[in-house]
């Protein structure tokens, strides 16, 4: 099955906690701290997979979670780091976050950290000092990254074949390369993107991705086109295959146009893509005088067409010979993309902290009082001195006072409630 969009939800590992524990030795006061740190929280990565051709594994398992870091031992003893989550995706997979692409795996490799695992905790070591040589706190492990990615694949195509249905697009296909797509005489017969390699004529290749079912409202959700339009937004070249046998009685420059119409409404970045017309089954025309105004209205355009039956393989050769050496002129079409922690507007860095009010409640935010409030043991005064001396070097005490705050309100941060005392 063909799959090429997936939601997905993955949560990076959380860091170990800190271990409190002391040293029985001496002359060490108290025995001397001796906790260890915790481990650091494992990460999620996505790896481009050459030998990956859809997204179907993201279908039926939606939700992927790194390991959690080990916590600190006695013996100043180092939590075990949590191990990173590796995840393949094909070659060509997009990742969208908040509807902005953070990541786009273009080559065998390429590798996007989509979720980084949570420091772990320090052990009570790193607080001794010469006044507290006895800490009996230390810091718990941060929580790792959460974040829901829209994960699409955009073939990696140079040519695009696009047209109507049924105007002969597969067929042009299995005679330029070794592709061997399903072929019969009704609309929509192809059903996903078909890929082929064709050889041009000094050595060189280059890859043709035929897009099925462009109809008119394509862009906006009609026939299936809209699943397979992102396939042509990666190509340097487009192929418009135009039935001009005029056997259903169509026309083919209102074709033509409607075809481009939805190209443009889709992206607009579509309408400078160049694009070479295969006027098509040239071998049954029924109608000369349209076939002829269909001629004259491309080259008044400015268009290359190329006269071809796929079918008996007339002008097939010429087209594949243009398109090679148009190709070596045109680059590739390069994505924007953007940090994914610029378009993560819920992302605040771990020393960064909000203050809020809630009638007479100051309320207090952020990652770095989270990490605060549990590394401290409230019923040690040590500990408890080293909370209230944290407030004033992290420029809280002086934000609540900015704030307006007075003396004896109450001051929330996370579970915690205190009255403020200047």
């Amino acid at each position: 099955m063909f799959v090429d969009r997936a939601k997905i939800f993955v949560k990076a590992g959380k860091g170990g906690d800190g271990s409190m524990s002391f040293h029985r030795e001496k002359y060490v006061a108290s025995g001397g701290p001796d906790g260890g740190d915790g481990g650091r929280g494992g990460s999620v990565l996505f790896v481009a997979d050459n030998q990956l051709s859809t997204l179907l594994d993201f279908k039926y398992k939606k939700k992927y979670h790194a390991e959690n870091g080990g916590d600190g031992g006695a013996g100043r003893c180092h939590g075990k780091n949590g191990k990173d989550l590796v995840i393949k995706v094909p070659v060509g997979t997009v990742f969208k976050f908040n509807d902005r692409i953070v990541a786009d795996l273009k080559a065998k490799d390429d590798t996007f950290v989509a979720a980084k695992g949570g420091n772990g905790g320090w052990g009570n070591t790193h607080f001794a000092t010469s006044t507290r040589q006895a800490p009996k706190f230390a810091r718990v492990g941060l929580y790792g990254d959460e974040r829901e990615f829209e994960l699409e694949l955009k073939l990696l195509a140079d040519v695009g074949l696009i047209g109507f249905p049924n105007v002969g697009k597969s067929t042009l296909l299995s005679v330029i390369s070794a592709a061997k797509p399903k072929i019969a005489n009704y609309h929509f017969t192809t059903l996903i993107p078909n890929l082929g390699v064709v050889a041009g004529d000094e050595g060189e290749s280059f890859v043709v991705a035929d897009i099925p079912g462009l109809i008119e409202g394509a862009s906006e959700g009609a026939g299936l086109g809209h699943a397979f339009l992102r396939h042509v937004e990666r190509t340097r070249l487009l192929i418009h295959v135009v039935d001009v046998s005029g056997i259903e009685g169509r026309n083919p420059i209102e074709d033509f146009d409607l075809i481009n119409r939805e190209l443009s409404a889709y992206n607009a970045n579509l309408e400078d893509r160049i694009q070479i017309v295969a006027a098509n089954k040239t071998d049954i025309v029924q109608d000369n005088e349209q076939y002829q105004a269909f001629l004259d209205e491309m080259k008044n355009r400015g268009l290359k067409v190329f006269e071809i039956s796929a079918a008996t393989r007339m002008g097939v050769r010429e087209l594949v010979s243009y398109v090679a050496s148009m190709l070596k002129e045109i680059p590739v079409p390069e994505t924007v993309v953007e940090d994914i922690n610029h378009v993560d507007y819920t992302y605040i860095p771990d020393e960064e902290f909000t203050i809020r009010k809630e009638n007479e409640l100051f309320v207090v935010e952020g990652p770095y009082v989270t990490k605060l409030i549990n590394s401290i043991n409230f019923e040690d005064y040590e500990s408890l001195s080293y909370f209230q001396t944290m407030l004033r070097k992290k420029g809280i005490v002086s934000a609540l006072e900015k704030a307006g705050i007075e003396e004896n309100q109450i001051v929330r941060m996370d579970d915690l409630e205190f009255e403020f005392v200047f």
